[in-house]
């Protein structure tokens, strides 16, 4: 009876990041891709004419679009036992009892809240993508170039796009953040390693080996 070989494999061989440089994310087709975080509208609080000026905006800023986006919404479940945490230590420290009494009662209606809904948690993104094609080779051809060369013209070719579409977005009256490495290594890792309040990491360049083993 042979004995087979136990498959060692790493983690890295599902995942389709190549190396990330600056705010470039590059990939392993060659590929690149540029990530901008979108800040939250309370819709729902607007009055009516408001909701259709940020509609129409919105499909104003679509429609002029010349290059494509990738729209992305992440969604997870918030772990709010720290927030209630710090509402106990308010209540502790507070010492008028007319506050005290109204933070308590927020606080059970923070409570009550979280026991007939989850919270949940929600973050929006455009993402800007790179083809190796703009590069006027194909993506086998790519393969014989440098990290260094391919994301030089990314960022030649994505950095005008990027310009543009935060312009867009500020007409609509959306906070924008360019993500740069270390805010895109860390969504990365959360989404790999999901938890309930996410992790942050020691700055990216101080660490030495990017292979996590057991």
């Amino acid at each position: 009876m042979s004995s087979q070989t136990p498959v060692k494999t790493s983690t890295q061989e599902f995942i389709e990041i190549k190396a990330v440089k600056d705010d470039i994310l590059l990939l392993k087709d060659n590929s690149c891709v540029l990530v901008v975080e979108v800040g939250a509208v309370n819709f729902y609080l607007l009055s009516n004419e408001e909701q259709e000026s940020i509609i129409y905006a919105y499909a104003d800023l679509l429609n002029s679009l010349s290059f494509p986006v990738q729209v992305l919404m992440l969604s997870k479940k918030t772990n709010i036992s720290s927030y209630l945490e710090y509402l106990d230590d308010k209540l502790t420290k507070q010492k008028n009892e007319i506050l005290k009494k109204r933070l308590y009662s927020y606080k059970e209606f923070i409570k009550t809240i979280v026991k007939k809904t989850s919270v949940l948690e929600k973050r929006f993104f455009f993402v800007i993508p790179f083809s190796p094609l703009e590069l006027g080779v194909s993506g086998a051809n790519a393969k014989g170039l440098s990290n260094e060369y391919i994301i030089s013209r990314a960022k030649t070719s994505l950095y005008p796009k990027r310009d543009h579409l935060l312009r867009l977005l500020a007409r609509v009256g959306l906070s924008t953040t360019v993500l740069y490495k270390q805010q895109i290594v860390e969504l990365f890792f959360n989404l790999y390693n999901p938890t309930d309040s996410g992790i942050h990491l020691a700055p990216i360049d101080s660490y030495t080996d990017t292979i996590l083993t057991s």
